[in-house]
């Protein structure tokens, strides 16, 4: 594969970005002589570097995992890579062995400093470096994708000890990234819905108390949930339609237990609005 026939959305393996680019399989920075080029990869889903996005740049953790970073080696060749005749190309990694070509990206400001944690838990100094795309912003990721990233992220937070929770929460960087996710939406039919709400008559239809408020308009608040959920083939029909209260309806979707499924399936089998 030749370096000029990349495609945004090409995905490649530790190999074939050796052979492409003719640079070393390990790292997160990989310079090539050879190819005059630094391959750049970089892992949402890993908590010890704190890259993200801001629009089509992505701010970019430098490489050393212990004590203050160095703007030395690699870390030096991208903090020069705009005037060193060197291209630079952005790979995120999507999982172990397989990277997804982003672009062609350079500086878009100096790099800078600022203050993370090591991999021993230690405040150090580490350089960020804005790195912008030269065409278009990143590809837009799946709702799918991303809510796998946020899943293995939110794991290894769960996983950290007390107090080292506390100093990766206070020293994190405190502007939250934007990332464009692209999803397919169910479009629900109004009427069953509302059907399912005045069914109900102001109580939820799982613990059987009144609404917890009432909207703008003076009804109750209460809000529609499908027993079977749409996702897993479930009909957005009255038969599996229900109304609950906004505790009751995210409890069906953190827990749905199946007391919970047939309890709700009762009351709809009942049905005598």
């Amino acid at each position: 594969m030749k370096i000029d026939k990349l495609e945004v959305g090409e995905r490649l393996t530790h190999e074939e970005l050796r052979t492409t680019f003719q640079c070393g399989v390990s790292g997160g920075i990989r310079y090539s002589s050879k190819s005059k080029s630094i391959v750049i990869i970089s892992d949402q889903s890993d908590p010890f570097y704190q890259d993200y996005w801001e629009g089509n740049i992505l701010h970019y953790t430098g490489t050393g995992r212990v004590g203050d970073q160095k703007l030395e080696g690699a870390n030096k060749r991208l903090a020069n890579i705009n005037n060193s005749g060197i291209s630079g190309y952005l790979f995120e990694k999507i999982k172990p062995n397989d990277y997804e070509f982003l672009g062609q990206v350079k500086l878009a400001k100096r790099s800078y400093q600022e203050v993370q944690l090591d991999e021993n838990n230690e405040l150090r100094k580490v350089w960020m470096f804005p790195l912008q795309l030269i065409s278009n912003g990143p590809k837009p990721l799946s709702e799918a994708r991303f809510n796998k990233t946020e899943k293995k992220r939110k794991k290894k937070a769960k996983k950290t000890e007390d107090e080292i929770l506390k100093k990766r929460a206070i020293n994190t960087n405190k502007q939250p990234g934007t990332r464009e996710v692209t999803s397919s939406n169910y479009v629900r039919d109004p009427y069953v819905s509302e059907y399912a709400k005045r069914r109900a008559k102001g109580y939820c239809q799982l613990c059987e108390k009144k609404a917890p408020f009432k909207n703008k308009g003076g009804d109750p608040y209460l809000e529609t949930h499908h027993i079977e959920w749409l996702s897993k083939g479930g009909e957005d029909s009255i038969k599996n339609t229900v109304a609950l209260c906004p505790n009751c309806h995210r409890k069906m979707h953190v827990i749905n237990s199946k007391d919970d499924i047939k309890k709700l399936k009762l009351k709809v089998q009942g049905d005598n609005f």
